[in-house]
């Protein structure tokens, strides 16, 4: 090919020596323009601030709104692994894995329930603890996913669950001191600090045990008068017995490493960020909101992949689409098979004998 001039609109035009055919070369600048929509999306920046007119840019990269980045899978065992979910109002969850250092897994689920749980530890290898707020159906989705990996629950949520119950300011004396003993959960350091704590709660539990069978009558049901410290005490009761909130003092584990108390590596390092990005670009829909998580995760993992890899490699809408009609027709034909297999008979509609039996 030689140079041939340019076209009526300023492209380079190119010549076959041989043929005299005649072509421009294209540029393709996906990839680049999957940047430019990034560095937009994660940042501060408004549209206009992005170099071009927002107008101009909308219409540049309004293809990656069909993209849906996905977690890669993460066969790596970590020591430690902090999961939490972050809720999107009260339409869906985004479920998160984490390390110290950077991001393994996300799952969109509807709530945080044991089966969204195993789809999002099915994909990362068991690690030595998971740290968790002690979401609901997360411990028997660990039972099934990660049966060999320690639990540490997260103290502040363990003190902020009794918080709700008693206030900064509570008013009875069973409150204060329940209340104390939940916020000096927080500054057990080691073994025997942790010993002194169970001894107290085990204390205040026998102390205020008759207090708390008080009962009264409320609309003409019998009701516990005080409610709110009985649920509090079950809370701290039930870590205590599921000996959760002390596996960062166990010396087998803190030999390979330590061991975080508490889950703020996620609620500041990851959560935090995420709300961030969805309030600098408030008025977005539910679904962009979900993808704008989704790629601020795929941006965090240990190696991010480059914006053309992410072009060839993820999944647009259509593609789910099409997987999801594919699924469905497949569903419906085994349905259809599992169901005649089981009404009709084989040997009712065939015989080996010498007469019919398809007629009167």
């Amino acid at each position: 090919m030689k140079g041939h001039g340019k076209t009526p609109v300023g492209a380079k035009r190119w010549q076959c020596t041989s043929c005299n055919m005649t072509t421009t070369h294209k540029i393709d600048n996906t990839a680049k323009r999957l940047k430019l929509f990034l560095s937009w999306l994660l940042s501060k920046k408004t549209q206009s601030e992005m170099g071009v007119s927002a107008r101009t840019f909308r219409r540049c990269t309004s293809e990656f709104w069909d993209i849906w980045p996905i977690a890669p899978v993460c066969d790596e065992v970590h020591h430690v692994v902090h999961v939490d979910g972050i809720w999107l109002g009260r339409a869906a969850v985004v479920l998160i894995a984490c390390t110290k250092d950077y991001v393994i897994g996300w799952h969109l689920a509807r709530s945080e329930n044991s089966q969204a749980w195993v789809a999002l530890m099915a994909r990362i290898a068991p690690p030595d603890v998971v740290v968790c707020d002690g979401g609901s159906g997360f411990e028997k989705a660990r039972r099934v996913a990660w049966p060999n990996t320690r639990v540490q629950r997260c103290v502040f949520h363990a003190f902020d669950q009794v918080k709700r119950c008693t206030t900064t300011r509570p008013k009875l004396q069973a409150g204060v001191e329940i209340y104390g003993i939940a916020k000096d959960l927080m500054c057990v350091a080691d073994l025997n600090g942790a010993a002194t704590w169970l001894a107290e709660l085990s204390s205040w539990c026998t102390r205020w045990d008759s207090f708390l069978k008080e009962k009264t009558i409320v609309d003409g049901v019998v009701r516990f008068k005080h409610e709110r410290l009985r649920k509090a005490r079950r809370g701290l009761e039930k870590l205590a017995r599921q000996g959760t909130l002390f596996t960062y003092l166990d010396e087998s584990l803190v030999a390979g490493g330590p061991v975080p108390a508490t889950n703020n590596r996620i609620e500041g390092g990851v959560n935090r960020q995420l709300r961030i990005i969805l309030n600098e670009h408030r008025g977005m829909n539910i679904e962009r909101r979900i993808k704008a998580l989704f790629w601020w995760c795929l941006t965090h993992v240990e190696c991010p992949l480059c914006a053309a890899d992410i072009i060839r490699d993820m999944p647009t809408d259509a593609q789910i689409t099409d997987l999801h009609i594919e699924a469905s027709r497949l569903q419906e034909r085994d349905e259809a098979i599992l169901r005649w297999g089981n009404a009709v008979s084989w040997h009712e509609l065939h015989t080996t004998g010498p007469y019919r039996i398809d007629y009167d």
